[in-house]
């Protein structure tokens, strides 16, 4: 699923040699000393030869430079395709070797998340970044930050009457109360102001409008709206719709990936170190999976650089590529290919706006043309066919990223999920790559996934092309 290390032997009397045979391309790397117990140093770089070049060779104008290479005898790397996968790796290698350590040396602190404390007599909620597995259906998050979570919650505890003070309740009429219950903002539980029942309820409220990102509040207020318009009470449905405005006014306080920590999954694609390949990470069960390589090869991306404009207008879409496509038509096109000389279908494609992302296959399909047309109306498959074939390949790349596996610790926890929280909250200019999460019923938009897929293989050849 994942590209092994390579490793060479440095020896500092010829360290030359050895970086020469590095690429200069981006990579997570780890030099090792002699002594099998000495710690590596271990780092992330888009240039693995620049970076070792200056951390392995002497430089007399910066004489203050780190230097290793009197202690390095072996070099060793991965090469990486994305940013995200370059902080992943690092994170396990240094987890491996500093244990809860590495959240530390990577910055890598705990995410916030509003917690409702159901198992209080007199639930509540409360911002925070501990979390367990035990609360993790009522932990909702992660949020980009701590004041973030404290303005969510706030702004959320405005549309109920739940209370806000921090101590255990023992109800009793003599309690003096808190201004929230002078104003009406509180169902006042401390001086038996309301039933048991009615605190309970409005507590309910509370937390399935965490659980959905204020969906639930919102189809209460819209229903008592509707209602009150068709009865022609506008009084009633002008204050819902008031209702109506505050609550989407919370709910736009909350990104797509707050949810409730047990039910919190994604599938992240990211541009891969090999060409035509996608790399596909999943976050589940509290950790990051990945990467798994899915191929491109037999998928149609829209290329931006044909000068099409109408493709300019249009989001990056895919379509299956059939193996004998317009089969009616190959006499034709062969002999116009002989006329033309090689590459002018290739040339074809490009003026259409699109790029083919299986080169080996169209080679493959040029060379066996008399025998497909021998064959002609046999070995056709539709683009029905092939749509399901592509979906195939990527359910099976997603079913071995999810395949059962150790449980991860605390510190894996805690790394995975503020590394994932770190790129989500990224400003979209600076976040490569796509996020997708399940629908309600808990699978996974397939062809969503897959456009997202073209539109990140669109992106990675518009690059390597530019270069």
């Amino acid at each position: 699923m994942t590209a092994e290390f390579q490793s060479i032997p440095f020896d500092p009397a010829d360290a030359r040699a050895a970086l020469k045979q590095l690429p200069e391309r981006s990579a997570v790397f780890a030099l090792y000393g002699e002594a099998a117990h000495a710690e590596p140093y271990i780092g992330r770089t888009p240039n693995l030869r620049g970076r070792l070049e200056r951390l392995l060779l002497p430089s007399a104008k910066h004489p203050k430079r780190l230097q290793l290479a009197g202690r390095v005898r072996r070099i060793e790397w991965r090469l990486t395709g994305s940013d995200f996968e370059s902080l992943l790796l690092q994170f396990e290698l240094l987890e491996r070797v500093y244990g809860a350590k590495a959240l530390e040396r990577m910055h890598l602190g705990a995410p916030s998340f509003v917690r409702f404390l159901g198992s209080n007599r007199y639930p509540r909620v409360v911002v925070t970044n501990r979390t367990s597995l035990r609360d993790a259906d009522w932990a909702y998050g992660p949020f980009p930050s701590r004041l973030a979570a404290e303005r969510f919650a706030e702004e959320a505890l405005k549309l109920f009457l739940l209370r806000r003070c921090v101590e255990d309740l023992d109800p009793n009429p003599s309690h003096p109360g808190c201004v929230y219950s002078e104003m009406k903002m509180c169902l006042a539980p401390c001086y038996q102001g309301c039933t048991d029942d009615r605190y309970a309820e409005e507590a309910a409220g509370v937390e399935r409008f965490l659980a959905t990102r204020g969906e639930s509040r919102l189809v209460q207020l819209k229903s008592q709206r509707e209602e009150a318009s068709a009865n022609l009470e506008f009084e009633q449905a002008a204050a819902a719709h008031a209702q109506v405005l505050k609550a989407e006014a919370v709910r736009a306080l909350a990104s797509e990936l707050v949810r409730p920590l047990s039910q919190l999954r994604a599938v992240i694609t990211q541009a891969s170190a090999e060409p035509a390949e996608v790399a596909l990470f999943l976050y589940e069960n509290g950790r990051l999976r990945g990467p798994a390589a899915f191929s491109t090869v037999g998928m149609r991306i829209q290329n931006e650089q044909s000068g099409s404009t109408s493709l300019f207008a249009q989001p990056m879409t895919l379509e299956p590529v059939p193996e004998n496509r317009d089969q009616g038509n190959e006499g034709t096109r062969e002999q116009e290919s002989r006329d033309q000389g090689p590459g002018t279908r290739d040339q074809d494609d490009r003026d259409k706006g699109t790029l083919l992302l299986s080169s080996g296959q169209a080679a493959g399909q040029r060379d066996n043309q008399g025998t497909d047309q021998g064959n002609k109306g046999t070995r056709e498959p539709s683009a029905k066919a092939v749509r399901g074939m592509i979906e195939a390949r990527l359910d099976a790349a997603l079913a071995e990223l999810s395949a059962a596996g150790e449980a991860p610790n605390a510190a894996v926890r805690q790394g995975h999920l503020a590394l994932l929280k770190r790129w989500y909250y990224r400003p979209e200019a600076r976040r490569p790559g796509e996020i997708f999460f399940p629908d309600d019923d808990g699978a996974w938009p397939m062809k969503a996934i897959l456009r997202g897929v073209g539109r990140v293989a669109a992106k990675s050849l518009a690059k390597a092309s530019s270069v």
